[in-house]
């Protein structure tokens, strides 16, 4: 069975910094790609960041980028996303995923396996 269990969310003050974990289990974790979308409330799930299977390539929201970085270490199949400089629009529920294709996504709808959410809220 599949798992992917997000941990690290909070609340932070506008400016603050958080580092969000994934930890999968239940698949080989070097054959996806990993991904992290956020959705607040009443919008739909959106990109934030991706990281390819071996960790060469990354590709991030223009909303996050220069403030968030996606990380992964295949020895302990996790992913990690370091936020810093947080506003208080980043404000989510925040998933991480998994993704079997070729290619990395930013489509929520190409992913494979999802977390179960962790929320973050930035206070202004």
């Amino acid at each position: 069975q599949v798992q992917l269990v997000e941990s690290g969310g909070g609340l932070v003050q506008a400016g603050g910094s958080l580092r969000l974990s994934c930890a999968a289990s239940g698949l080989s974790f070097t054959s996806y790609h990993m991904g992290w979308f956020r959705q607040a409330p009443g919008k739909e799930r959106e990109f934030v960041a991706a990281i390819t299977r071996r960790g060469l390539t990354t590709s991030y929201a223009d909303s996050v980028k220069e403030r968030f970085t996606i990380s992964r270490d295949n020895a302990k199949s996790t992913v990690s996303l370091q936020m810093s400089s947080l506003k208080p629009e980043d404000t989510a529920v925040y998933y991480c995923a998994a993704d079997r294709a070729l290619l990395l996504d930013q489509l929520p709808t190409k992913y494979d396996f999802w977390g179960q959410g962790t929320q973050v809220t930035v206070s202004s």
